[in-house]
């Protein structure tokens, strides 16, 4: 498939290909199935995408995972053309793939064609089981039923095949029984059955087990010396084995050095450390001392007295079970006799080691001979036979899901990863919008969804887009409580109010409502009107900051003041002083020198507005709103450009780029399309509007008033009035 969109191929193409400009580049025009047919012969650094992630789409989800033909998560452009090169050949007419219907029209499958003539035999199969027969045409919902497509069929071609495949009961009954020994497998239809595979392990399985019983049947005494109760003594014999060779050996050991006689029964210290415990008489602790007391010389096993607590059960049941019944009641066990004991059931552990065909015990020798005795191999073979020739047709059901599928999505994702038409175009939300978020007044189409916060903000700040994070959240009932992290861009408006911890709402593609929280924000200039009143907007918030400052600075000296004046007299009053304070003499220098201070300040001010106001006031009329307008330029003028600049770069690459796409373009953003992303709120088209607000701020008259003298000033000084409005100026001005 990796060869299938090389260089070499698309440098070839003769398609007359149609372009469109959006965002800033151009994109291919897919119109009829001739561009579709002829995709592979694109060349791939025309393409806008050149892989996609199958999660966090709003897409298909089953669609993609048929497109990501080898299952690593991810959508490339040889899998695309590959979709799109098996479906037009399936269909008469390409063009039929850009209709993206629901149903799929039987006269639609090209039956020309070995895959395509199966193909139509399996949908009108499909439609047959479902009962059907007369439908035009098929959907989603006929092939995605498959245990209700092949629930009234006994063969599917799947190679199971369930026990009422047969009418013989007994065959039924073996299948049954292949089940139990075996385990079963699903078939298309959901129902347990069995394979092929199975069914040849199942009779391998009974010849060798009915061959190993075969062995004590023949040998039954040597191998089986209690008969029946054979199986349950050797178990309780196994058990306490460990245990009991422990036991010799230990008394063995003490025979050659008895100065190990000690240390073999456990040390006082250790019985000191489990009595300070609450003990039963099957404490762990003392399961792992010796089975009996150690003596010397070839001391026999106690088998009633003296036992270890923790191993007296059973030693009561291997006495029971293997002493008696071979040696006689006795009260103990000597090293001869114990291994007399192991002599005795060596040939059954022998045999018992050489078991084969193991999951035939689950139904016993007596029925696996049955089994044999009939021969129903061959029968069970021939039902596998007859349901393995159905294969190819029936494999062509899953063709005709994946086609109905193609049918449905393939040109919608084709819109979406071949060009952006459906983001750039503005009819169809883009397969990775996840959704409309509601907040501060503004709606934000371009919203996605995002894994890692930190992760996406790192690489997404790459797109000048001005993106806040937000935390989802919604309450699906039950007590539980969905959550997911999106991505919104704000692309008209300003920021002035976007913070962390602001609330919203956000709707997905569903129309479901979501709490939305912003948990990060990245900055970027959102408009160039933002941009004019930004500087203003600082000046503003300096000159409050400030004043803040200083009234705050003011009442903290007020309060030490009057707490120093209050402490101080109260101190005066304790020493019987009088409180009034004596005034300081008048200190006429230091006063002059404040007063002439401020003159010199309030007169450089002074000079400075009436070079203003007089260069101002020369200027000719026409020049004037030139100037005021300069002014303003000057001061918003270089933040308005580097907004400007910055809005230019805008782009919406690094934003998928960080949710795993592989964009292939620089597909701007730019502010008109901006705009269409985020809309502003604002009145509807006819409605009308009250401007009379109870509440609204009393307007003070003075701004009318200045206003109007400003006018009458202007007035009186184009109308010969110019040498006497400048005299009056640096009269009031010129110090």
């Amino acid at each position: 498939m990796a060869g299938i969109n090389t260089p070499k191929n698309m440098k070839n193409s003769r398609h007359p290909w149609k372009f469109f400009r959006a965002g800033g580049f151009d994109q291919v025009r897919l119109e009829s199935g001739a561009d579709l047919t002829a995709l592979a012969q694109l060349d791939q650094k025309l393409w806008i995408a050149l892989s996609c992630p199958v999660e966090g789409l709003e897409f298909d989800r089953k669609t993609l995972e048929m497109i990501d033909s080898d299952g690593d998560g991810r959508i490339r452009v040889p899998e695309i053309i590959a979709a799109v090169e098996w479906s037009t050949s399936m269909l008469k007419n390409p063009d039929d793939l850009l209709k993206g219907a629901s149903e799929l029209p039987l006269t639609a499958i090209d039956d020309g064609s070995l895959d395509g003539s199966r193909l139509l035999a399996s949908a009108k199969h499909i439609l047959a089981n479902l009962g059907k027969e007369d439908t035009p045409a098929i959907s989603l919902t006929d092939t995605t039923d498959t245990a209700r497509i092949f629930s009234q069929t006994r063969f599917n071609g799947d190679g199971v095949i369930p026990p009422d495949s047969s009418d013989d009961p007994e065959i039924q009954k073996i299948i049954i029984d292949i089940m139990e020994c075996l385990g079963g497998n699903p078939d298309r239809s959901e129902k347990q059955g069995v394979s092929k595979e199975k069914v040849d392990q199942f009779f391998a399985d009974l010849q060798a087990y009915s061959t190993w019983w075969q062995e004590v049947e023949n040998q039954s005494a040597a191998i089986k010396p209690l008969g029946a109760a054979t199986e349950y003594a050797a178990a309780a014999l196994n058990e306490i084995r460990p245990k009991v060779d422990d036991y010799f050996a230990r008394c063995r050991l003490a025979a050659f050095d008895v100065r190990a006689l000690s240390a073999l029964n456990r040390q006082e210290t250790e019985y000191i450390a489990i009595a300070e415990k609450s003990l039963s008489s099957t404490v762990d602790e003392a399961s792992s001392f010796p089975l009996a007391m150690i003596a010397l010389g070839k001391a026999p096993l106690p088998l009633k007295e003296g036992i270890n607590p923790a191993w007296t059960v059973p030693m009561e049941n291997f006495t029971k079970v293997v002493v008696t019944p071979l040696l006689g009641d006795r009260d103990s066990l000597t090293e001869a006799e114990w291994g007399q004991i192991g002599s005795i059931f060596a040939p059954y552990h022998a045999w018992q080691s050489r078991k084969e065909g193991a999951s035939i015990e689950k139904i016993g020798i007596d029925r696996a001979r049955e089994i044999v005795a009939a021969n129903a191999k061959d029968a069970i073979d021939a039902l596998l036979a007859r349901d393995i020739a159905l294969a190819p047709e029936f494999d062509a059901i899953a063709s005709v899901d994946r086609l109905v599928r193609y049918y449905r999505d393939l040109f919608t994702l084709l819109k979406n990863f071949v060009s952006f038409s459906d983001f750039y175009t503005r009819k169809d939300k883009a397969l990775f919008q996840v959704g409309t978020l509601y907040l501060d007044g503004r709606s934000c189409d371009l919203c996605v969804r995002v894994d890692d916060i930190a992760k996406h903000a790192s690489l997404a700040t790459l797109s000048r887009t001005y993106l806040a994070y937000c935390r989802c959240t919604r309450h699906a009932g039950n007590g539980v409580t969905k959550e997911m992290n999106i991505a919104a861009a704000f692309t008209d408006g300003d920021s002035d109010y976007l913070m962390v911890g602001r609330n919203g709402v956000f709707y997905d593609r569903q129309g479901l409502d979501w709490d939305a929280t912003i948990a990060r924000v990245i900055d970027h200039p959102i408009s160039i009107r933002q941009a004019f009143w930004s500087p203003y907007k600082r000046i503003a918030r300096m000159i409050n900051e400030q004043i803040e400052k200083m009234a705050s600075s003011r009442d903290k000296a007020g309060v030490e003041k009057a707490s120093a004046g209050i402490a101080g007299g109260a101190q005066k009053i304790e020493v019987g002083i009088s409180t009034t304070p004596a005034k300081p003499p008048f200190d006429v220098a230091k006063f002059a020198g404040i007063f002439a201070a401020i003159g010199l300040a309030v007169g450089a001010i002074g000079t400075a507005l009436a070079a203003g106001i007089t260069g101002f006031m020369q200027l000719v009329w026409w020049k004037m709103p030139l100037a005021i307008a300069g002014i303003i330029m000057l001061i918003s003028g270089p933040s308005m450009i580097i907004a400007w600049l910055k809005l230019r770069q805008r782009t919406l690459g690094p934003i998928l780029d960080a949710n795993g796409w592989a964009v292939n373009a620089r597909a701007r953003i730019n502010i008109p399309f901006g705009r269409s992303l985020t809309k502003v709120a604002s009145l509807p088209p006819g409605a009308e509007r009250s401007l009379e607000d109870p509440f609204a701020d009393k307007k003070s008259k003075w701004p009318q008033i200045l206003a109007v003298v400003v006018i009458l000033s202007l007035l009186f000084y184009f109308l010969n009035g110019k040498a006497l409005v400048l005299k009056l100026l640096t009269g009031i001005f010129g110090i």
